[in-house]
């Protein structure tokens, strides 16, 4: 059985059987011996394998070049080179799988544009190495986060017939032909389906009946944006409690956030030092800064008027009954308030029909989570539990009661105050590795024109 790099390194005794394998990043050569440094994706660090000439295998030293996968045995002793601790000197060493000179990878920087093109090659680099580890650690520490707080896991559908948001920018699904799109009856379904952008509403059904749940999902959104922040697939944490307000909402996304910041503080030191000294050197600082500060929190009204009494000058105007834009949320998390911000309490005319109405008849009960380099990340809301007033609005957002039958039906048979928020998991991965852009920390985006691999 082989061992991992990353658990070599961290070795506190040297060994004479030692097994490794990985793919070489580079190689120098003697007349008695090559250095090749391995590396097998489990940690950043490299091992550095001496081989000396005349070994089994040594005949394909030459060919063991950049990004060539190779298996060796040997002994790891201490090193004398200065940064690293251990060393691997190789009894054996087999080359399993040789690369061309035409290897995209070579020793050397790399745009981010190119690496896209090739993103089944790119996880072999140091950043994107690093980015997808994350990607996974923080994965994991959500589904720990909610674990230990006693909430269920619910898988909710892909496809829907649902339109959570109200906006029409879903993926139909569909087995028709072109000329028969317009036969719905013969669909698949029988009816309308497509890809879902949330699983909120099928989540509150489960909240109405086991109290407190989370689904982490693929969602999608047909939307024609080429911005950094925005991609046609991603996935969305999206916690529903049942008997809850929007003050226990609140608390729950701040506290989400600032446990996934100090899980990347605490247990990323390597791949976090990588997105300081390429990506963003104040990452470390920011993220400090969010783990460390309580979490500021202001309605939409009174946020709108310091936006407006500020002075700035935003390119896009401040003004009362407008989403807030990604600079006015900056502005309050970076210069006014120097902390993270939770905004609550939204006019209803911008906000989806499923929002609790306030006794104001003005604003609901909405609220983002904004913090510093990134602006809103979480979006969440006390959802309206009076039936009476769903079916209202219903109706003001043009949507077919018959549609959502059963999820007036949570409101008719022991309806309770619930809520619940969803997070952008790209959004959180962006804010912990300092990545500019969402498709950088997604393995294959999908974006307008952008559907390879």
């Amino acid at each position: 059985m082989r061992s991992l790099i990353k658990h070599v390194l961290r070795r506190s005794e040297p060994t004479d059987d030692l097994h490794v394998a990985g793919w070489v990043r580079s190689r120098r050569d003697s007349k008695a011996f090559s250095f090749l440094e391995l590396n097998d994706g489990t940690c950043l660090a490299n091992l550095q394998i001496i081989a000396d000439s005349g070994i089994p295998g040594s005949e394909d030293l030459a060919k063991m070049n950049t990004g060539a996968s190779v298996e060796i045995h040997g002994k790891l002793v201490e090193s004398p080179a200065k940064g690293q601790q251990w060393e691997m000197h190789a009894t054996t060493i087999k080359l399993l799988g040789g690369v061309p000179e035409d290897y995209p990878l070579q020793k050397k920087g790399h745009s981010a544009e190119f690496l896209r093109s090739i993103a089944h090659l790119r996880p072999r680099t140091n950043l994107y190495g690093a980015v997808f580890r994350m990607r996974s650690r923080m994965s994991f520490a959500i589904h720990r986060f909610f674990q230990e707080r006693d909430f269920v896991n619910v898988h909710t559908p892909v496809i829907t017939a649902s339109d959570c948001e109200g906006a029409g920018e879903m993926f139909r699904v569909t087995t028709l032909p072109d000329d028969k799109a317009a036969r719905v009856a013969e669909d698949f379904f029988g009816k309308r389906a497509f890809l879902t952008v949330s699983g909120q509403l099928e989540g509150e059904t489960f909240a109405c009946a086991l109290s407190n749940i989370y689904t982490f999902g693929p969602t999608f959104r047909a939307e024609n944006s080429h911005t950094t922040r925005h991609a046609s697939e991603f996935w969305m944490i999206e916690p529903e409690m049942a008997f809850c307000d929007l003050a226990g909402d609140m608390d729950l996304a701040e506290e989400l956030v600032k446990f996934l910041v100090t899980e990347a503080l605490e247990h990323s030191e390597g791949d976090l030092s990588i997105f300081e000294r390429f990506v963003d050197k104040s990452l470390r600082q920011r993220l400090e800064f969010v783990a460390s500060r309580p979490f500021e929190r202001i309605s939409y009204t009174d946020a709108v008027e310091l936006l407006v009494k500020s002075g700035e000058k935003f390119d896009y105007p401040v003004e009362y009954g407008s989403n807030l834009q990604s600079e006015h949320e900056r502005w309050l998390t970076e210069k006014h308030f120097k902390s993270p911000v939770t905004v609550f309490n939204y006019p209803k005319e911008i906000k989806p029909f499923y929002m609790r109405l306030n006794d104001d008849d003005k604003t609901v009960t909405a609220m983002d989570v904004l913090v510093p380099g990134i602006g809103e990340i979480v979006g969440g809301s006390q959802r309206e539990e009076r039936l009476d007033v769903l079916m209202r609005n219903f109706a003001k957002h043009n949507l077919n009661p018959e549609a959502y039958s059963w999820y007036a039906d949570l409101r008719k048979f022991g309806s309770v105050p619930h809520a619940g928020f969803g997070l952008g998991f790209e959004r959180m991965l962006m804010f912990v590795t300092g990545m500019a852009n969402i498709r950088d920390v997604i393995p294959f985006a999908r974006t307008p024109g952008n559907c390879e691999f």
